[in-house]
């Protein structure tokens, strides 16, 4: 299973001018069966060997594309989208920059309840190295197949998150980039869920920037369902408040836009919060070497917590005494966990992640479904 393209992925490109015919060839390349070009004035030719058509709906009655890339100037994308929206595409990537947000808001809302899912605008687009289906700009050669996700806002870091990974012999199941822009197709949020709920997919890396309050939705819903490891990272920490900063929706106005509310929330949600993008990888890569030595979490047979914490410590050569020092509590209070007279709490999971290095998510997710196990049992 992949997220939004797999072995399946049909792609049409809807706009070739100089940028949407160089990627398109950059996607067949990469091994992406490319079906259909679109341009209202070239039907009947073809592009690297690709038939064009003058509209949409004839790309997808003749060549049942279901993925659409666009690359329509921006005065037009909104319109290029809804018209993959009337051909009941199941999936529109928008890669045009500049859109009038006017504009963006007209589509948002003739999207909602439809069949057709928008990554985008401003975006790199979405890559699956499993199923080497690429609908982006992304440069195919950093990714490489494998089990962890990644959800950016930013384009250019997705690539440099990519690149770490790989360097750290950590391949990618599907990575999206959603997008810049005030207002966006799929939040990260949604795209979180998606990689959440894929089977194929270990661990998620969460890329976000100033502005707006994406990343405390995205950290709410973490919070609540995500027992994958999640790393973080927000860019634009350093930006002054009402400056632009690179994406138009990249500028801090309010409290929530303000990078250090931002990394709080997801701290406070279980992620292991990057201060520096060349950490990345590395982080990734020790959580994921802890998570393994994690039980698996099953709630017909869960570990008590407290249980599992002893033999933890036990394997790390840790005394509770010492563990209480390190969390600045007192002794008692880890020996009540401990034996299981303590729930782990949000505040006590993060402590711990602190203390031994474990992510917070990890702990909720052993409390949540040892209480779980018991409601059954008493069930």
């Amino acid at each position: 299973m992949s997220v939004l393209l797999d072995g399946n992925t049909r792609l049409m490109v809807q706009g070739i001018g100089a940028e949407g015919a160089n990627h398109m060839r950059r996607s067949i390349d990469y091994g992406t069966n490319v079906v259909a070009a679109v341009h209202p004035r070239r039907g009947g030719e073809r592009q690297d060997g690709v038939p064009v058509f003058p509209t949409v709906d004839a790309a997808v009655r003749e060549t049942g594309a279901n993925v659409s890339i666009i690359f329509v100037p921006a005065p037009f994308a909104a319109d290029a989208v809804l018209e993959a929206a009337a051909a009941a595409v199941p999936l529109a990537v928008c890669i045009t920059e500049g859109i009038p947000v006017m504009d963006m808001a007209r589509v948002k809302g003739a999207l909602a309840g439809g069949p057709t899912a928008l990554i985008g605008p401003n975006c790199p687009g979405v890559i699956t190295p499993g199923a080497k289906a690429r609908a982006g700009i992304m440069p195919g050669d950093v990714f490489r197949p494998g089990r962890v996700g990644v959800v950016s806002r930013s384009g250019t870091l997705v690539y440099e998150v990519v690149a770490q990974l790989t360097a750290e012999g950590l391949g990618q199941s599907t990575c999206i980039g959603v997008g810049g822009d005030p207002i966006i197709g799929t939040p990260q949020r949604e795209a979180v869920r998606l990689l959440n709920e894929d089977p194929d997919t270990d661990a998620i890396v969460m890329v976000g920037e100033i502005g707006g309050s994406a990343e405390q939705d995205a950290a709410a819903y973490i919070r609540e369902h995500v027992r994958k490891p999640v790393v973080a990272f927000i860019a634009g920490a350093t930006a002054p408040p009402g400056r632009r900063m690179g994406h138009a929706g990249a500028i801090i106005s309010g409290e929530d836009g303000k990078a250090e509310n931002k990394k709080a929330a997801l701290r406070e949600a279980g992620a292991v919060v990057s201060d520096s993008p060349a950490d990345i990888g590395a982080t990734m890569k020790r959580l994921l070497g802890q998570a393994r030595s994690m039980p698996p979490l099953h709630s017909d047979a869960a570990i008590p917590p407290g249980e599992f914490l002893r033999e933890h410590l036990d394997d790390l050569g840790i005394s509770q005494t010492e563990l209480a020092r390190r969390i600045g509590r007192p002794r008692q209070v880890v020996n009540e966990i401990a034996c299981g007279k303590k729930a782990i709490t949000a505040e006590t999971a993060l402590q711990l992640e602190r203390a031994l290095e474990t992510p917070a998510h990890v702990w909720l997710g052993l409390e949540q479904e040892y209480r779980l196990a018991l409601a059954r049992q008493r069930a």
